[in-house]
């Protein structure tokens, strides 16, 4: 299924505060295999939140190897300084605290402040961390795609829809 997450919950069950699964139907919190996110977004990142019971499409999603693009929107403190872009796409930022570069990102700009990050991998804060190692900070962070599935206009925040094999395909495409 697809959820638009919105901003303040948390997609751990071990978090106290509001949790995505509160938004499901209380028999699907009973669900074995338990239902159980792809990949998370931190409290204050909102957009597409996939969830499923399917260890092995869960698998195929986040797996490193299979490049599944996932799609940001950020908001950033600080006008963009042009480098970005470069410093992304090259493929050898090394995140504090790590000692293994990223893979390469595309960085799309559509404001001074405002950019839409594509990335094949899901470090921790990883978007966040990007954008702290180029100098700057994000302020709202939405993510907008998974592979080619993405967010529909008409799923408001907190709302959440069952997919269809064609939209679970989309995914891996």
């Amino acid at each position: 299924m697809m959820l638009n997450k919105p901003l303040g919950m948390t997609c751990s069950r071990k978090e106290d505060g509001a949790l995505v699964y509160d938004v499901l139907p209380p028999r699907w919190k009973r669900r074995d295999p338990a239902i159980s996110t792809i990949g998370r977004l931190d409290k204050q990142t909102t957009g597409l939140l996939l969830l499923t019971d399917d260890g092995d499409l869960l698998h195929r999603v986040i797996s490193p190897k299979r490049h599944v693009a996932k799609v940001y929107r950020a908001t950033l403190a600080r006008p963009l300084d042009g480098t970005e872009g470069d410093v992304f796409a090259a493929g050898g930022l090394v995140l504090e605290g790590e000692d293994k570069p990223l893979s390469p990102a595309v960085l799309e700009v559509l404001s001074p402040t405002e950019a839409r990050l594509t990335v094949t991998e899901g470090r921790y804060h990883m978007v966040r961390r990007m954008f702290a190692a180029v100098g700057n900070h994000v302020e709202e962070l939405h993510r907008e795609r998974v592979g080619g599935l993405a967010l529909p206009d008409d799923l408001a925040p907190g709302e959440w829809r069952l997919l269809d094999q064609d939209q679970i395909d989309l995914i891996l495409a």
